[in-house]
């Protein structure tokens, strides 16, 4: 009993974490757990209503910190595209390639994503056991490739994150001394290679695809479109690149009813939420139970906020003339008294303008997955495969909506970087960029050159093992199985 004891408080600990003030509340652990000397019951939920709400709790994982902040800072101040701003020393450490194993954003980030993988794994792995005449054969599959979709998902930016990792597909129900070495694996696993993780991903994808619904009552729901978006994703992160599933997964969405919306700033102007260009949204209602407190972290002049836009991005709209997508992305104040910055002057000082509702509590929805993201995708798939004209003619359809002339490039190694430049602006502040780099394997040497306000380059010191986070010494220190990446 002494051990279970000791067990379970160990793994108390594993799902115990730091968090934002908005954010002291415990979030339920991502295990079920029975001690030995306690009633324990194989069946985890009885009724079609429990299931719901049990997956109600795992599209909630969405809206936590990680989705409503953290999101955002990993994939924009750890490029080139913003500043870390504010004055949080984790993020200051993010945005300089100055990570340490005790860094609070790592350990929060492990545990946001595990959480939501533990409460989709319950779902995943009970749903099919509920005996309700209101949950029919077709939900339940619905319900499974829904959650699914969620768990690949995270587990899309663990591998980004962190490289191998643990795969965990199970959760405990039941602790007791019979049992503590089946289990003791299942709560304390090794990490995975990436190509585990990668297989399992596809694998989770390919069988949600056919049992999640075409559409839903909002964007804000897996549908087809959101799990063959996530596919082509998938396939241009893991190595080697597969480019025909890439354009295979993208022209499921570009044929899957979906459209770009005639003005680019449409998508920002909250008077478009759920449109036909969103794919994956999540849907806020401004309300205390339902509200967005992630954009007051990037717009307001009552204190310094995050992901400040870089010069190296503002030089990189004004080169392409790219008037459009610069107003619609950043918006420049006067915080004169309010604040000093080494970067920008308070006169003219900018701010992420995409999510421009910041009221508290906000319903400013967050998209994560939309069209002009999979058309450029499919475009890198096509130039990969060697046609450059038909990637062009996709860049061509981007950037006449922005009202910029067709582009220039004219053979594969030109398109590429046009390519690039083109996600760049098109999805500034999207918490795409940074992982773009490191994908095409171009992280160390644009962020070399990325300049400062001067026009000299900024100053960024990165290596091969900066592409890879450190995995929390507070996960090492529980679990023994765990190794730390190089460089840490």
């Amino acid at each position: 009993m002494k051990k279970i004891t000791i067990l379970l408080l160990s793994l108390i600990a594993v799902f115990s974490f730091t968090s934002c003030e908005k954010f002291l509340d415990l979030k339920p652990v991502s295990q079920s757990i029975a001690v030995e000397g306690t009633s324990s019951d194989s069946v985890v939920y009885t009724s079609a209503s429990e299931v719901e709400a049990a997956l109600a709790g795992v599209y909630g994982e969405l809206r936590n910190e990680y989705f409503e902040l953290d999101y955002f800072v990993n994939g924009d101040a750890q490029s080139d595209d913003a500043y870390a701003g504010a004055d949080n020393p984790a993020n200051f450490q993010i945005d300089d390639y100055n990570i340490d194993a005790t860094n609070l954003n790592v350990g929060r980030d492990w545990a946001y994503l595990y959480s939501a993988i533990g409460k989709a794994n319950l779902v995943i792995n009970n749903v099919d056991a509920v005996n309700d005449p209101e949950l029919t054969a077709a939900r339940k599959s619905e319900i499974k490739g829904e959650a699914l979709f969620i768990r690949a998902y995270m587990y899309y930016y663990l591998v980004q994150l962190w490289g191998d990792v643990p795969l965990q597909l199970s959760e405990v129900t039941s602790i007791s001394s019979e049992n503590l070495a089946e289990i003791y694996p299942i709560l304390f696993p090794p990490r995975k290679p990436m190509a585990d993780v990668f297989a399992q991903i596809i694998l989770d994808l390919e069988t949600a695809l056919p049992a999640v619904p075409v559409s839903a009552l909002n964007k804000g729901y897996v549908t087809k479109g959101a799990v063959n978006a996530l596919l082509a994703k998938v396939y241009t992160v893991q190595q080697p690149q597969d480019w025909s599933k890439v354009d295979q997964y993208c022209s499921a969405v570009i044929s899957g009813g979906y459209s770009l919306l005639p003005e680019y700033d449409q998508l920002w102007d909250n008077q478009h939420e759920n449109s036909s260009e969103a794919i994956f949204e999540v849907n806020y209602e401004g309300t205390s139970s339902s509200g967005n407190w992630g954009a007051s972290m990037f717009m307001g002049s009552d204190w310094k906020k995050f992901n400040i836009p870089s010069n190296d991005l503002v030089a990189a709209f004004d080169r392409e003339n790219d008037m459009i997508r610069k107003n619609a992305s950043i918006l420049f104040g006067d915080v004169s008294g309010s604040w000093s910055d080494n970067n920008w002057p308070q006169e003219t000082y900018p701010f992420v303008y995409k999510y421009r509702n910041y009221v508290s509590p906000s319903p400013q929805n967050y998209i994560f997955l939309r069209l002009a993201d999979i058309i450029l995708l499919k475009a890198e798939a096509l130039n990969a495969a060697g046609d450059v004209a038909g990637a062009a003619e996709l860049v061509n359809q981007i950037r006449t909506r922005v009202q910029l002339p067709n582009t220039t490039a004219a053979n594969q190694a030109d398109m590429r970087l046009a390519i690039e430049k083109e996600r760049r602006l098109e999805l500034a502040f999207e918490g795409h960029r940074w992982f773009d780099l490191k994908r095409n394997g171009r992280a160390i040497e644009v962020m070399t050159n990325a300049v400062g306000s001067d026009g000299s380059p900024f100053g960024y010191a990165l290596s091969e093992n900066s592409l890879l986070w450190p995995i929390p010494q507070g996960e090492l220190d529980i679990n023994t199985k765990l190794t730390q990446n190089p460089g840490y």
